[in-house]
Formats: structure tokens, C-alpha cells, sequence
């Protein structure tokens, strides 16, 4: 815990194409040793997948950012369970999941499986990670089901909670 003060948030600029905040965060996100441009290229080409052959599927969605943002609402979990150690036994505790921390997990699983996908490059991979997601289904999806679920099976630990 830090003994001085509350680290300021640092005001984030929105992306030069779409005009938002939440696309520049993903891109940091996704960016390995500080190569954004690479970062853009792969997001901005993914958005292009999406506008060509994802669209037909979301006929509710107007645009492609609907769907990247529809992806990561449905990504995002709302409980999670942390260890509490109690007695000399440790509980996993479900607590409810901070929004800044719901967003990070839902951006940093649905890179995660991306990357795992099997495809020829990561534009492709991260248009189908983010297809899926808002269709709710793929792994993504299945990750924070699991989480969900972890909560629930431990619903009797949570007057531990602090």
C-alpha cells in the first residue's frame, strides 16, 4: 500500500480514428515493448474485418465500433473470488469486481485468446476474438463464465468479505 498519496489518473487521449478513450486504452493494452504503431495496425486492420465480413451478423450493431464495445460488455466479469486468509485457513472470498478492473480483465482476456487462436495473423485472430465475444461465445466468454461460476460455488464464504 503506498504511504504518500493517491497516484493521479492520467487523462488518456481518444484515438485519432474513432475518437475514443476506451480504443486508445485496448491499444495500450495490446501493445508488446511499446510498439504502438504495430498495436494500431493490428486494431485498426481487425476493425476492417469486422466492417467487411462481421457486419452481415450484427444487425443490430451500426458500426464496428458497436461491436468491439459489445464485445468487451459482454467480456467484462462482475465477481471475482481473492484468497482471505482466516484462521489459519485460506477462503476464496467472491467480491464484486472494481469498473477499471472489470474493463482491464475483459481487454486482457480477450488479447489473451487472440493470441492463442489459431489463424494466420493477429488482425484476424483479434476480429474473430471480438466476433465471438459479442455473440457471446468463444473463450473469452467461457473465461468469465468460469469466474462467475468460481463466485457462486464459494457465495458461502462471502461474509468474510472486508
Amino acid at each position: 500500500m503506498a504511504r504518500r498519496r493517491r497516484a493521479v489518473k492520467r487523462v488518456i487521449l481518444p484515438d485519432p480514428v474513432y475518437g475514443e478513450e476506451i480504443v486508445t486504452k485496448f491499444m495500450g493494452s495490446m501493445m508488446i515493448d511499446g510498439k504502438r504503431s504495430c498495436a494500431e495496425k493490428i486494431f485498426y486492420g481487425a476493425m476492417e474485418i469486422i466492417k467487411e465480413k462481421g457486419m452481415k451478423t450484427f444487425q443490430g450493431c451500426a458500426s464496428e465500433l458497436e461491436v468491439f464495445k459489445l464485445a468487451i460488455d459482454n467480456a467484462k466479469p462482475l465477481l471475482e473470488v481473492k484468497s482471505r486468509r482466516v484462521g489459519g485457513s485460506n477462503y476464496q472470498v467472491p467480491v464484486e469486481v472494481r469498473p477499471e478492473r472489470r474493463q482491464a480483465l475483459a481487454f486482457r482476456w480477450i488479447i489473451e485468446f487472440a493470441r492463442k487462436r489459431q489463424g494466420n495473423s493477429m488482425t484476424s485472430k483479434l476480429a474473430g476474438e471480438f466476433m465471438d465475444a459479442a455473440l457471446k461465445k468463444g473463450a473469452t466468454i467461457k473465461r468469465r463464465e468460469e469466474v462467475h461460476k468460481m463466485a457462486d460455488a464459494n457465495k458461502a464464504f462471502a461474509h468474510y468479505r472486508w
